[in-house]
């Protein structure tokens, strides 16, 4: 996938990477979470308790948006709201072990699916793909940076 004229990297990536969006948003379903609340839950199980307006930004899904998601979430008894520590009037929200055995089934039935992808490629093509992960990880964090200072 040599770079055409005029055409630099980020060109070359966005189709590839929407791609993959559209396929993993396809596995979303009755048994799987929706890509946002899987983010909350990955964010909450991995970094602690966090305020909805934080959950919201995160994810770039309105206020109102997120407080409907985390209470259809918490009646599926997925996240909890618990006191914020620092702030007698605020809310935190966290993960509870059902939430934890969701992400890490869902997380688990991505995997298997994307090694079944792997399984149309050939090992060169799959050595290669691995190796440029932790390129990938380092762009998506580089990302994430850009993005919470500008927002």
């Amino acid at each position: 996938m040599g770079m055409t004229s005029g055409e630099g990297r980020g060109a070359q990536l966005l189709p590839v990477l929407g791609q993959l969006v559209r396929f993993l948003r396809q596995l979303e379903g009755p048994d799987n979470p929706s890509s946002i609340a899987l983010a909350v839950l990955r964010r909450l199980a991995d970094h602690g308790p966090g305020r909805v307006t934080d959950l919201a930004r995160l994810t770039r899904a309105s206020q109102p948006g997120m407080t409907q998601l985390i209470g259809r979430m918490e009646k599926a008894g997925q996240v909890r709201r618990v006191p914020d520590p620092h702030d007698g009037r605020g809310v935190l929200v966290e993960v509870t072990d059902a939430g934890r055995e969701l992400l890490s089934r869902t997380y688990a039935y991505y995997a298997t699916t994307l090694d079944r992808l792997f399984e149309q490629l050939t090992p060169e093509e799959s050595d290669t793909v691995v190796a440029a992960l932790p390129a990938l990880e380092r762009l998506a964090r580089a990302g994430e940076r850009e993005s919470a200072g500008t927002r």
